[in-house]
C-alpha cells in the first residue's frame, strides 16, 4: 500500500508528509511518500493534493508540462483510487475558482471557489484560526468525529458546491461556509488536518482506511 502526496510546488509539505507518515505508522497502512513524479503518482494506491496560496497560481502548476493533473486524474477518476484534497488542493476540486479572475478547476465536484463574505463585519478575511465542525452528512472518513470538534483554517476563499449532498460538513464564521466536500472516491477538506491536532489526525487516519 503506497500513499502519495503530490508536490508541485505549492509550498512546504513537510507538516503533511510527517502527519500522514505517523498515521500510516500506527494504523499499518504502508508507506507514504512525497513525489512530483507522474509515474509514481498514477501508481498510487492513494492519492493526497495539498497546497497553500491562489487558485491559478496552483491550477498553472498542476496543469504544466510535467503531466500531474493526467496522472491523477487517470488514478483517481478513471482507476477509482482514494483521493483526499487539502485546502487549495480541496479547492482545485471545483469546476472553476474566481480568485484573480476566473480560473477552471478540475470539475471533479460541481461547484465555484469565490471570496468569503462573512455577515458580521467584525469578523476579519483570511478565516484564520480554530472553527468547530458541524457535519452535514456522515462518511467514513468522519468515523469518531463530531460536530463541535474543532479544526484549523487558514484561507480567503471557499467552495460552494452545486449539488448540497457533495457537502459533508461546514463551520460557522458570519454564515455558512464549507469545510468538507466529498463524492464517492474523493474527499476534501478546506482546513489542514494535519495541523488540526487529534481530530485531523483521526482524519487522516480514516482516509488510509477507506475504501470507496
Amino acid at each position: 500500500m503506497r500513499t502519495v502526496i503530490v508536490d508541485y510546488e505549492s509550498g512546504n509539505l513537510h507538516s503533511a508528509e510527517k502527519a500522514f507518515q505517523r498515521m500510516a505508522r500506527e494504523g499499518d497502512a504502508g508507506e507514504v511518500i512525497v513525489t512530483s513524479d507522474p509515474d509514481t503518482v498514477r501508481r498510487a494506491d492513494r492519492i493526497v493534493l495539498p497546497g497553500d496560496g491562489a487558485f491559478a497560481a496552483c491550477q498553472a502548476q498542476l496543469y504544466d508540462h510535467r503531466g500531474l493533473f493526467e496522472a491523477m486524474r487517470e488514478a483517481v477518476i478513471d482507476t477509482g483510487r482514494p483521493f483526499m484534497g487539502i485546502c487549495i488542493g480541496m479547492q482545485m476540486l471545483a469546476t472553476r475558482g474566481l480568485e484573480h479572475g476566473e480560473t477552471d478547476g478540475f470539475d471533479w465536484i460541481g461547484g465555484t471557489v469565490g471570496p468569503i463574505a462573512p455577515g458580521d463585519a467584525s469578523l476579519k478575511v483570511p478565516h484564520m484560526g480554530w472553527n468547530d465542525l458541524i457535519l452535514d452528512r456522515p462518511h467514513p472518513v468522519f468515523d469518531g468525529i463530531e460536530t463541535g470538534q474543532h479544526a484549523y483554517f487558514v484561507h480567503s476563499y471557499q467552495f460552494h458546491v452545486d449539488d448540497p449532498a457533495h457537502l459533508l460538513a461546514h463551520v460557522d464564521y458570519g454564515g455558512p461556509v464549507t469545510a468538507v466536500v466529498g463524492r464517492d472516491n474523493l474527499i476534501g477538506t478546506q482546513f489542514h488536518p494535519e495541523k488540526s491536532q487529534a481530530t485531523g489526525l483521526r482524519m487522516i487516519a480514516n482516509f488510509l482506511r477507506w475504501t470507496p
